[in-house]
């Protein structure tokens, strides 16, 4: 939410972006304060990953403005808006293969939160060692396992010192287990006042991590509340086409329909 004086950390207001005819984002407004946690559900192709690759700059809007923390940044690179304090994830790791598990995220603590020398090592020691990767430090990235190399973007996109960080699809893949750390990393990021935004198709991972969801579906949000509220939604459900939901993290895995295309 706002603060009391009503600047949102993330604003988007009417926001629109299309490919030809798919419409990905259809007049998007949003509104995130420092702290919040917010989840995103819904179908494949609703625009989910495209909604993150406008609020990062990897997508530009036909319409629409983009705040953040009351500056525009509509128009800004992905860098640029990554020292403002805007850190993503991506559903397929992006890891520089070539470097080790240290290298890629001392170059996030370096070019994304601007530290050098000693601060930059401390840092990059310190997201390593909160992420589970410290025994990794020395490894080169393109011999990660998947479920490692999901770690590393988390890592790398923490090492940016972000404000408001976009986490697309970090739980897919995992144990119960390893999603109750990840549960658990992404509650100690938030009570820092950094801002999150998760996408994910593990819907029981939200349900125990966030306190707002959405659903998004055609580019446009058809359900906002919480996640029991909008997991209840006739609305919501239809666009699930009647795939069943659970809330524990010891139930089926709940709405993972597949991977996001758009």
């Amino acid at each position: 939410m706002p603060d009391a004086a009503g600047t949102a950390l993330l604003e988007l207001s009417g926001v629109t972006k299309s490919f030809g005819r798919v419409v990905v984002a259809d007049n998007l407004s949003l509104r995130l304060g420092a702290g919040d946690i917010v989840g995103i559900v819904g179908p494949n192709g609703a625009g989910k990953t495209s909604l993150f690759g406008l609020i990062a700059g990897d997508l530009a809007p036909e319409s629409g403005v983009i705040r953040l923390g009351g500056a525009e940044v509509t128009r800004l690179d992905p860098a640029a808006r990554c020292r403002l304090g805007i850190g993503r994830t991506y559903q397929v790791p992006r890891p520089f293969g070539g470097m080790t598990v240290f290298e890629n995220v001392l170059v996030a603590v370096q070019q994304g939160a601007g530290l050098r020398r000693r601060a930059s090592y401390a840092a990059a020691v310190g997201v390593l060692d909160r992420t589970g990767l410290s025994g990794e430090a020395n490894s080169p990235a393109e011999r990660l396992g998947l479920l490692q190399r999901k770690r590393l973007e988390l890592a790398r996109a923490l090492a940016s010192g972000p404000r408001l960080l976009l986490l697309d699809e970090v739980a897919g893949g995992l144990t119960d287990l390893e999603v109750e750390q990840l549960i658990g990393v992404v509650r100690s990021i938030r009570t820092e006042g950094i801002a999150i935004i998760w996408i994910e198709h593990v819907v029981r991972a939200l349900t125990a991590a966030v306190e707002r969801l959405l659903c998004l579906a055609g580019g446009s949000f058809v359900g906002d509340g919480t996640p029991a509220a909008v997991l209840a939604d006739p609305a919501v459900r239809e666009v699930f086409l009647g795939t069943e939901v659970t809330t524990s993290l010891s139930g089926p895995p709940a709405a993972e329909s597949g991977r996001e295309g758009a």
